[in-house]
């Protein structure tokens, strides 16, 4: 029987849609191939952003795990986690083991401001505060001490809205969430009354959804500020452009009218408040030892609509910064990246090479194809395509001396008895290296693990466990 083998390295939205789409457009081929698919992640745990990039208190997004739970429970998809490419395998090893594969690992770092004062102690990247809230194993749980009264966050996506209602809200209504007990408590001696959130460009510029934006007019004890010349469309966009965004477009739209429900609007003395600024830069981090205010520099647009910085200056009180100003996708080991659009090249999903053509059996899919666009649903559309591709060209057909890629059929599906076995093709390279991966039996014994935690300490669902250690101990108790 001949068997298909393909490692998806990535276990996020990205990777789990790409398994899917292997098995399901596999078996709609005319002459089906058995296939294997493992997916390979540096985590113990699966999921990804779903489970380290969702807030706590989002549990409708987060109930996308149990969706992509039935991916990793197909009887043809293996998991491997903890199993880092650069440290315990090679491409090389990936390349040598099986017949195609797929990277599909993310946007993990953070675009840097660029401006003094960005490296004082009080100054964080968003996705470091997103990974400490939601129980990140490469995080300290004691990495933030929320004693700052006053907290910018810089940006106006999505990330930064989730980042400023965590700080916002109540952390007595996270009692209920998975939240880590270690993060929970220092969310429960906060100090923080105060959240500007602070955009460079205008309210119909914004990046977030209306959605989050409601979200954060709801919050129990928490006023929202919006100054309504910062919220005026015209006021620093003689253009007009901004006034007709939020009339043709249903986003803009939307969140307009949310944006200037609230503009003007007087605080009513509730505990903490989240002020909304736009058409504001940052210039400089002040400080001496840890951060005490940030520089911003008024922002407009000219009258051909080029955007541009107006010298007027003001200096906001704040003891923490946390950037949120667009994320990047890192290299992996050996794999041919783009520096300047930070993606590995590709086209259609096939990897590029050096000299401009495909290389056979790469493949990528997600934000590492496509850069850090559209939400967690428009992976799935994205790995289809990749799929389509792996597929043709892994179709069998003309032989040695056809064209190449990405005409199908230069790479040939394997022949019959050439599976290898059942188990994984990686099992002998690792073993032999002393790596002992995570199944996904063991993470199931983590999910365990987390219930348990949930329930001794009575807050009702599970509570992830804190940091690596925790996580592997669960994985592997002392009898196994």
């Amino acid at each position: 029987m001949t068997t298909l083998k393909v490692a998806v390295v990535g276990s996020g939205p990205a990777g789990l849609y790409t398994a899917e789409a292997l098995i399901k457009q596999a078996a709609a081929l005319p002459q089906p191939p058995s296939i294997r698919v493992d997916v390979l992640d540096r985590l113990p745990t699966p999921y990804g952003l779903v489970r380290y990039g969702v807030a706590p208190d989002h549990k409708s997004i987060k109930s996308i795990a149990e969706y992509l739970r039935k991916v990793l429970e197909h009887p043809d998809v293996g998991f491997l986690g903890d199993v880092h490419l650069g440290d315990d395998v090679s491409r090389d090893d990936l390349l040598a083991c099986y017949d195609a594969v797929v990277y599909a690992t993310g946007a993990m770092r953070d675009r840097h401001l660029g401006i003094p004062g960005e490296d004082l102690p009080g100054s964080y990247a968003a996705t470091d505060f997103v990974n400490w809230y939601c129980g990140h194993p490469d995080i300290d749980p004691a990495a933030f001490t929320l004693d700052a009264e006053s907290v910018a966050v810089i940006g106006v996506g999505n990330v930064a809205v989730d980042v400023a209602r965590i700080l916002a809200r109540d952390p007595a209504e996270l009692r209920g969430t998975d939240v880590s007990q270690p993060v929970l408590d220092a969310l429960m001696a906060s100090k923080v009354r105060e959240v500007h959130v602070i955009g460079r460009r205008g309210p119909a510029q914004a990046k977030f959804t209306t959605k989050e934006m409601r979200e954060l007019g709801e919050l129990p004890g928490v006023d929202v500020v919006v100054s309504a010349a910062e919220a005026d469309l015209d006021a620093f966009d003689p253009t007009g452009g901004s006034a007709e965004l939020a009339v043709s477009d249903r986003r803009v739209r939307g969140n307009y009218q949310v944006i200037s429900g609230w503009a003007g609007r007087e605080p009513t003395g509730q505990a903490r408040r989240l002020t909304l600024r736009f058409w504001l830069r940052p210039v400089e981090i002040e400080g001496d030892q840890r951060v005490r205010g940030l520089v911003l520099e008024r922002t407009r647009l000219d009258d051909q609509g080029a955007f541009i910085g107006t010298g007027e200056r003001e200096t906001l009180a704040a003891s923490m910064v946390l950037r949120s100003v667009g994320y990047q996708s890192v290299p992996l080991a050996g794999v041919p990246f783009d520096e300047r659009a930070a993606v590995v090249p590709n086209v259609g999903g096939r990897v590029i090479g050096p000299d401009g053509e495909p290389l056979p059996g790469e493949y990528v899919a997600g934000w590492l194809k496509r850069g850090p666009t559209g939400v967690i649903g428009t992976n799935k559309s994205d790995a289809a395509q990749t799929v389509r591709c792996l597929l043709e060209d892994l179709a069998g057909g003309p032989g040695p001396g056809d064209s190449a890629l990405p005409r199908a059929g230069l790479l040939r599906y394997p022949e019959p008895g050439a599976d290898g076995g059942a188990g994984s093709p990686l099992e002998s390279v690792l073993s032999g290296r002393g790596v002992r991966p995570v199944t996904y039996q063991d993470w199931l014994r983590i999910e365990a693990a987390e219930a348990a935690l949930g329930e001794s300490l009575g807050r009702g669902g599970r509570v992830k466990l804190a940091g690596q250690a925790a996580l592997r101990a669960a994985c592997f108790p002392p009898e196994t």
